[in-house]
């Protein structure tokens, strides 16, 4: 089919589906799959500023972790050689006065993955004393330079009035 015969508004009618049908073309090829990358780039981009402030944060948890392990390993070296949680405890329950009371000590110890220490645990069982005697022990327990933390600690008011039974459970590193 010949365009010259064709009247003006033919021409026009088939000029614009022509024009239609090209900018259809632009768009469908050439826009959209340059919208869609661009799109595309910026889910990736906010997917790893994510990742990047996760890794940032785990960052700082291990920077202070290992900061707090330094200083815990310091500590160890500083502690007498041939220190022993037991005996430790003991001697402080002579200075607190609470030894008489003791109804059983259990040591045990466990070797964490990973670790050159041992995980020294002593639970004791302290019968009929007074609130005074055992914030005394735990004192000397807390504020000892030994590294020494209480783990559990459980009160039973049992007995003479004004007396309680005290679970306690302590636990230290030991190279």
């Amino acid at each position: 089919m010949k365009l010259d015969k064709l009247n003006q508004r033919e021409r026009y009618a088939i000029s614009l589906a022509c024009a239609f049908i090209g900018i259809f073309v632009i768009v469908q090829f050439i826009v959209y799959p340059f919208m869609d990358r661009k799109e595309r780039i910026a889910r990736q981009l906010k997917l790893k500023e994510t990742q990047f402030e996760q890794i940032q944060s785990m960052k700082s948890e291990y920077d202070m972790l290992r900061e707090s392990s330094l200083k815990w390993e310091k500590l160890l070296r500083k502690r007498p050689r041939g220190f022993k949680l037991f005996p430790f405890m003991d001697n402080l329950a002579k200075t607190a006065k609470v030894n008489g009371n003791i109804d059983y000590m259990k040591p045990s110890s466990s070797k964490p993955k990973n670790s050159p220490y041992t995980l020294s645990r002593v639970e004791l069982k302290l019968k009929e004393i007074n609130t005074r005697q055992l914030t005394d022990y735990l004192h000397l327990i807390e504020f000892s330079e030994n590294m020494v933390v209480i783990r559990r600690l459980s009160i039973t008011k049992k007995g003479k009035e004004g007396f309680i039974d005290v679970v306690l459970q302590v636990e230290t590193f030991e190279a």
